[in-house]
């Protein structure tokens, strides 16, 4: 399941549901109204119709949309199974509802399920600078089992472009769930 918060960075958010898709993976997707509303900012698509064509578009692939107040959905559940949930990108608003068992919703939800059933949880953090109470909470949900990468792109493969950057947080995402790709090289090779 990948979450969109309204934190800034909602094109990594797009890119990896994109990457998921063109690998043949089925992906639920929720954005929160935030979410929405820097997707309309940042990509200049605006509206749920919209960022549904957006993101499912070009993809055969099933990509399901749930809105945030869906409690129907299945991975709410430990009693359903799924891998893993990428929120991505994830505000620190969603961090510390998620370090504190806040439930209020269906990505919180989801990302409370997954800590308790020992599932994968991903927290793309998007937000500089970073107070004691960020990194608390950033230390709280590593303790109980997530795993925290900010989106703070790297330079030692020079990117020349928006998208060379956006591709390595995506990469390195991609890493952690264990899925073959391209998007960038190691450290020294090539």
């Amino acid at each position: 399941m990948i979450g969109i918060t309204g934190a800034s960075g909602s094109i990594y958010g797009v890119r990896l549901i994109h990457e998921l898709a063109l690998r043949k993976h089925h992906v639920d997707v929720v954005i929160t109204n935030a979410g929405k509303k820097v997707i309309a900012e940042e990509l200049g698509i605006s509206g749920s119709k919209e960022i549904a064509k957006l993101i499912v578009s070009t993809h055969e692939f099933p990509i399901r949309i749930w809105e945030n107040d869906d409690f129907t959905a299945p991975f709410m559940s430990g009693s359903n199974v799924f891998e893993a949930v990428v929120i991505i990108p994830c505000s620190v608003g969603k961090l510390g509802a998620i370090a504190n068992g806040i439930s209020g919703n269906l990505l919180e939800r989801t990302a409370d399920v997954a800590l308790k059933e020992k599932r994968q949880l991903v927290l793309i953090v998007r937000e500089t600078p970073l107070s004691l109470i960020h990194l608390e909470n950033m230390v709280k949900v590593t303790k109980a089992g997530a795993q925290v990468l900010p989106a703070m792109p790297a330079f030692y493969h020079h990117p020349k472009t928006v998208d060379d950057m956006v591709n390595f947080i995506v990469g390195k995402v991609l890493n952690c769930l264990k899925i073959e790709h391209n998007l960038l090289k190691g450290w020294k090779t090539g």
